[in-house]
Parts: C-alpha cells; structure tokens; sequence
C-alpha cells in the first residue's frame, strides 16, 4: 500500500468527528435560534436581525478565503491546519458567550452590539473551522476513507445538533430562571466549555499526511485561477449555495413557526399538552436524531449507489417532503413529525456526501494543473455555506418584516401563510434547481475519481 493510502482507524476517523461535534454546538444554535434570540429575546426587529445577520456572513464569507489562503501557506511541526485547532478554540468559545448577552442598551445601542458581537463570533467560527474542514482533504488520498471520514465528521455534527434541539430552548429557561435573556449566556457557556475539550481530542488524534507534489511557492493569483477553472468546484459551490437556502430558511424560522402556526398542542396518546418550546425541541431533536441515522448509511449507500447518483436520489426525497409541509394543518403532529423523519433521513447525508465531493475537486485541480491548494478549495466552499446561510436568514427577516410580523402577538393571516411558505415552498424551489444543476452539469463521478487517484499517486512516488 502506498504512503499516501493510509486507511484511517476508527479512532483517528472518531477524533476527527470531534471537532465537529464541537463546531456545531456553536453552528446548531446560531442556525436554529440565533434568529429567535434576537427577535423575541434581545429585542432586535425581524428585519434588523435578518439584515445585521446576512450583511455580517456575507462580510465573513470573503473573510474566509483570506483564512484558507493563510492556512495553506502555515508550517509549523503540527502541519498547516491541525494548529488552528490549538489557537482558535478559545477565543471563539468567548466571542459565542459574549453573542447571547442581552446589554441593557437603546435599539441603536443594541444593533451596534450584535453587529460587533456577532461579526466577531463569525470570525473566531471561520478561523477554526476552515482549517478543521480543509483537514479532510489530508488525511488520507482514499476517496473511500475520506467519505468515511466525512460520515464521522457528520456523525459528530448530529449528536451536537441533538444536543442544542433538546437543551438550549430548556436550559435557557431554567438557568435564567424563566428569564431567558439571563439563561441564553449560561447556556452557551456551557456548550463553549465542551467544544474547547473536543477541538482538542481532534488536534491530538489526528494527523496530515497528504502533502503537495509541487515543491516550489505558489501565488495566491495562481491558486485563485486554478480555482476560477475548476468546473466541478464551481457547480458544487453553486449546488452548495441553493442547498444551504433550502435547509436555513426552514431552520430560521422553525421556533417561530410552532410559537406562532402550530402553537399550543394537546398530544392525545400522551395525555399532556406541550406549548411551543416543548414541540420545536422535540421536531428538531427528530430532525437531528434521523439526520444521524442517515449519515451512518452514508459509507454503505455510496458504495451502492456512489456519490453523484447517493446525493441525487436524497436530494429528491428530501425535497418532497419539505415541500408537503404547506398541506398541514397546526394540529397535524403525526404528520408533521412523520415527514420531519422521513425529510431528516434522507436531507442530513447529503453535506456528508457533498464534503467528500470537494476534496475530489480539489484532487481534479491537482491532476489537471500540478498545484494543490487544499485549504482555498475548502476555505471557498465553506464561503457558499456562508453564502446560503447569509441569504436564507435575510430573506426569512424579510418575509416576517413584509408580511407584518410582530413579535409576542397573534400573528395575522399573511405572517401564518409566510411561515408555512417558508417552511416548504420557498425550500422546494432552491432544492428542485439545486438537484438540476447537479444531475446534468457534475461529471466527476467515481470511474474518473478512480483514474486521478491512480495517476496522482504515480505522480507522488515519482516525485
């Protein structure tokens, strides 16, 4: 077997799964609640939290490929991207504590703060978890271990996304003793804590072993237009965007849309009823719980069905049922949580699959110019991420702001159906272009990921 072959033990694939256990104990909350905290808790309006978020991740997804730049180009005895593991933890575990305090301050006052505050977050976010995720693409040259490897890394970012869907909505309640603005800091100090020891374990169980065969520096200019011409990079960043657009805006809105649509709800086999915090906790602990159990059949379906047609054949059924929510009514639970099952299992392998996918590309830049720039392919791909993340939390501020809505009151006829829209029809229309562009514009599937790996290696144990 060749040096660069290595297959990977569990361990090293579990501590790998570490870090992103640990980023999305940050990533979970600012998906599902950020927008919630800052519209129904810190005071911001629908529109000035949707706008002060978008503006600020799309500030932070040019950042990031300043931070995969810089990655690419660090030497030190731990190699380019494990280090930031080291030196990042910490800060972004306060920069997220000091996000959820609530300062007594004015409206203005209060905006400038969750801009500086959240900006901030973002940054520290960016500076850990580029390099974290560029890792991927050096432990191993195996197309097979790294889709392994992947499926740890979303195993991991499930069980955090459990964690937060069950916790975070309660603990912010009891800790601050049934004021949530005094519980959402305890909270989230608790998760920083956590998240500081798993970004360890990763940075001491895992190693770099995949290094470029180009000895000599390249330019940034260069890595950028090796970039600029990688055509599978380019239709996974736009694949990526419209998937981001189709899980964030459903997720922005998820709270607000059991507190306001689905409401208060008495659950006859159980005999109790369960108020809004109780039933969102619940959906988006299915949600996370079935996401899991999907990713842990990413290994085998890929091997069945590969990676382009894996994502194509999920991709679909988690548009469908995303898009069936606008038929249910408020009272409808079974079916609510039902299809949540069925949309879970099938929608949370697809980043797994997709993760694997970019360090293919970032092979194909390497075969076909003889540069690797590891970290700018991922640094870049994660710009998409934060892209998508931008748009779907602008747009949910926008349609909330539009149709009327006021916080902490029965909401009106047009709030209730832009809930509804936003939880199903504006998602299936960015899914349905996402699953296009990939089914007839992709063409790296495994029979040429197979011949650049063999060639690549050849070029490796030549040079």
């Amino acid at each position: 077997m060749k040096p660069e072959s290595h297959k990977l033990s569990f361990w090293e694939k579990a501590g790998y799964g570490c870090g992103d256990l640990a980023s999305v104990l940050f990533w979970q909350t600012i998906m599902v609640y950020l927008f919630f905290f800052y519209t129904d808790v810190f005071g911001l309006t629908a529109a000035a939290a949707g706008t002060m978020m978008g503006v600020s991740r799309l500030l932070d997804a040019f950042i990031d490929v300043g931070v995969g730049i810089t990655a690419d180009r660090t030497k030190t005895r731990w190699g380019k991207f494990r280090p930031y593991l080291l030196w990042m933890s910490l800060p972004l575990a306060v920069a997220a504590v000091v996000t959820f305090i609530t300062p007594s301050f004015g409206p203005t006052g209060k905006l400038i703060y969750a801009y500086i505050t959240f900006i901030a977050f973002m940054f520290f976010y960016s500076a850990i978890n580029i390099p974290y995720t560029s890792l991927l693409g050096v432990i191993s040259s195996d197309p097979n271990e790294r889709t392994s490897a992947s499926s740890f890394k979303f195993v991991g970012a499930y069980l955090a996304g459990i964690i937060v869907s069950a916790t975070a909505l309660p603990l912010s309640r009891y800790l601050g003793h049934g004021q949530p603005a005094k519980g959402w800091p305890i909270t989230m100090t608790i998760y920083a804590s956590a998240a500081v020891v798993l970004f360890l374990i990763t940075f001491l169980s895992t190693r770099e072993r995949i290094q470029p065969i180009a000895k000599e520096k390249t330019s940034i200019r260069s890595d950028l237009k090796d970039l600029s011409r990688n055509t599978p990079w380019i239709i996974l960043f736009a694949v990526t965007i419209l998937f981001i657009l189709f899980v964030c805006i459903r997720l922005a809105v998820t709270t607000h849309y059991f507190k306001y649509y689905v409401g208060e709800q008495h659950v006859a086999f159980l005999g109790k009823t369960f108020g809004f915090e109780w039933l969102a906790s619940a959906f988006n602990v299915v949600g996370q719980a079935f996401s899991l159990i999907g990713v842990l059949l990413v290994p085998w379906f890929t091997r069945v069905a590969r990676k382009k047609r894996a994502v194509l054949i999920l991709l679909a059924t988690a548009v469908l049922c995303t898009g069936s929510f606008y038929l249910f009514a408020p009272g409808q639970l079974l079916l609510i949580f039902g299809v949540q099952i069925l949309g879970s299992l099938t929608g949370g392998p697809i980043s797994a699959v997709l993760w694997a996918m970019y360090a293919d590309t970032a092979d194909y830049s390497e075969w076909k110019t003889g540069r690797r720039a590891t970290g700018l392919v991922y640094s870049a791909s994660i710009m998409s991420n934060k892209i998508g993340w931008a748009l779907g939390t602008f747009i949910a501020g926008i349609i909330l702001s539009a149709y009327g809505f006021i916080p902490d009151q029965i909401q009106n006829t047009n709030v209730l159906r832009g809930l509804k829209a936003m939880m199903s029809v504006i998602p299936l229309v960015m899914g349905t272009v996402a699953f296009l562009l990939l089914m007839f514009l992709y063409k790296l599937d495994d029979d040429i990921m197979k011949k650049i790996k063999e060639e690549l290696e050849a070029r490796r144990a030549s040079a």
